[in-house]
């Protein structure tokens, strides 16, 4: 579902606060994402997507659930669930990638997975 996003944005530098092609974080990303995938507007801040939907165990998590890390004391990091531990985000160092949450990075930093309604 996601790959044609991942191909049309992949490599995409991040820039903070940014929402394009030129540079784009890690909400926008998702906003964007969602909204080509299932035509369904979010939030723009990831403190505003964390409030949606509900809360899903990891060993439950399904294409297109959100993820959500805790980077820091005040910095929250999001991205789309792929399915086999895999996740579609704008990275701070590489920009748009795929990464897996069993990374010793992402697994320290891990917050929760929340499935929104796509429909």
């Amino acid at each position: 579902m996601f790959d044609g996003v991942y191909h049309n944005w992949k490599g995409t530098p991040y820039r903070y606060g940014g929402s394009s092609k030129k540079g784009i974080d890690c909400s926008a990303f998702v906003q964007i994402g969602y909204s080509s995938v299932y035509q369904k507007s979010l939030p723009r801040t990831t403190l505003e997507l964390v409030k949606k939907g509900k809360q899903v165990k990891r060993h439950n998590a399904k294409e297109g659930d959100l993820v959500f890390f805790r980077t820091g004391r005040n910095s929250r990091h999001v991205g789309i669930y792929l399915g086999n531990l895999e996740f579609l985000h704008a990275s701070q160092s590489k920009g748009v990638i795929i990464s897996r949450l069993d990374n010793p990075y992402w697994r320290r930093h891990f917050w929760q997975i929340r499935r929104l309604d796509k429909y």
